[in-house]
């Protein structure tokens, strides 16, 4: 019997589309007519000045999407960078590092040069120094891809909640 009530169930919620059950107002972002469709693929993401920020601008183009024509929007970025060493051996040699890093950006119209938005947004990652000279190289560069990774996934969500409060 419990068995004819779960199949009634699964048979009632498809036989009503989801109807009744979409109604919990989540949509999606880049949907037809999503928050941040005025975002996707129109937004000129300012050339990078360094190696870490490459990564974060491709990072960014990566999940924005590179303008086909002339863009609305234009992207600047502020990248701030720092590592320090956390973990310390005995003989007081330094086997872990933290890489810190924030960006502070700023989306602005590319018809009027206005600044629309600007936000910061900061992580950390760490990385270890325990290895060999090349183990250690790898990690520590693969610590900064990772950092930019993030941060341009916090830059992306910010940019999203801002198309949001536009379109609501």
């Amino acid at each position: 019997m419990s068995s004819f009530n779960r199949r009634f169930f699964m048979l009632s919620a498809a036989a009503l589309g989801g109807t009744s059950l979409s109604g919990c107002g989540f949509e999606p972002v880049y949907g037809t007519d999503g928050a941040a469709s005025m975002l996707l693929n129109n937004v000129l993401v300012d050339e990078p000045k360094a190696n870490e920020s490459y990564v974060l601008v491709r990072k960014l183009e990566n999940r924005l999407g590179q303008p086909g024509g002339a863009p609305e929007y234009g992207l600047s970025l502020a990248l701030h960078l720092d590592e320090r060493g956390v973990g310390r051996t005995s003989a007081q040699v330094t086997n872990r590092f933290d890489v810190i890093g924030s960006v502070t950006y700023a989306l602005r119209g590319m018809d009027n040069k206005e600044v629309l938005t600007t936000g910061k947004v900061s992580s950390f990652t760490s990385y270890s120094a325990s290895g060999s000279t090349v183990s250690e190289l790898a990690a520590k560069d693969d610590a900064y891809e990772r950092l930019m990774v993030i941060l341009a996934d916090r830059i992306v969500v910010d940019l999203q909640a801002y198309a949001a409060s536009e379109t609501a």
